[in-house]
């Protein structure tokens, strides 16, 4: 059996500027996919650029465009733009979120609302346009936390605003039943950049780096392989949440 790969397929990817998104994108360059890097605001930009010639290093093609995902006008144009320069859109990947860490006595409303703009509201409008918008055969990939899996606290409205992302993914799986489309959820441990580190201590990130294989937190490097997979040979992986983490919390 022949395997699937990327060559020719249009990719948006959701916060491709820097970290899990710009992996991804240079990692399916190689295969000749054409990618869409989305960033979030100016601060981006020049990351996004840099990702969007190393696409093109790799021998895909690409194009740059800016978009408040939390604005459903500005998830329209992003795949807009996706048309516009490739003609067509056969996956969506979003990896963009936001994390607060504490307890849900300090949330404020301000903090809730952040929270569920980004990591829920914004995931739930890609989904819904890439279910307009992909081609048969397509395949839509979000970014959610391996928190969903864990008794803990100070985590509330970080994982909160991450599970309502579960029920989309199976609900739109469903949906698009016919049309050859999966429809998937990537739950990562904690991982080893930037976004990670601020919320933390010394002494909470040496305990999340204890509750995993080998003592390490989750590398982008293996995280990448398996949103890959899930865009080509694991089209028949559907409705699922990945749990991918080396033992940080199972289910």
């Amino acid at each position: 059996m022949p395997g699937r790969t990327l060559k020719d397929k249009v990719v948006v990817i959701g916060g491709a500027s820097r970290n899990l998104g710009s992996l991804i994108a240079r990692e399916i360059a190689s295969d000749g996919a054409k990618v869409v890097v989305h960033y979030n605001s100016p601060s981006s930009k020049d990351d996004a650029m840099k990702t969007a010639q190393a696409v093109k290093d790799a021998g895909g093609e690409s194009v740059v465009h800016e978009a408040d995902l939390t604005k459903t006008d500005e998830v329209e144009g992003l795949f807009e733009v996706a048309i516009g320069a490739f003609d067509k859109v056969d996956c969506m990947v979003n990896t963009a979120g936001m994390v607060i860490k504490k307890p849900m006595a300090e949330v404020t409303e301000d903090d809730y609302d952040k929270m569920f703009a980004v990591n829920s509201k914004a995931a739930f409008f890609m989904m819904r346009e890439a279910a307009k918008r992909l081609e048969d055969g397509g395949k839509i990939v979000t970014v959610v936390t391996s928190l969903l899996a864990a008794y803990t606290g100070l985590y509330s409205v970080y994982a909160g605003s991450k599970s309502p992302v579960e029920h989309f993914t199976r609900a739109l799986s469903k949906e698009l039943f016919g049309r050859n489309i999966s429809v998937n959820a990537v739950a990562p441990g904690p991982m080893d950049t930037g976004f990670f580190y601020p919320a933390e201590t010394e002494d909470s990130i040496a305990f999340h780096k204890s509750s995993s294989m080998n003592g390490e937190l989750t590398k982008i490097g293996d995280i990448a392989p398996c949103v890959k997979f899930l865009l080509t040979d694991g089209w028949w992986v559907n409705g699922q949440t990945l749990f991918v983490n080396g033992g940080y919390t199972t289910r």
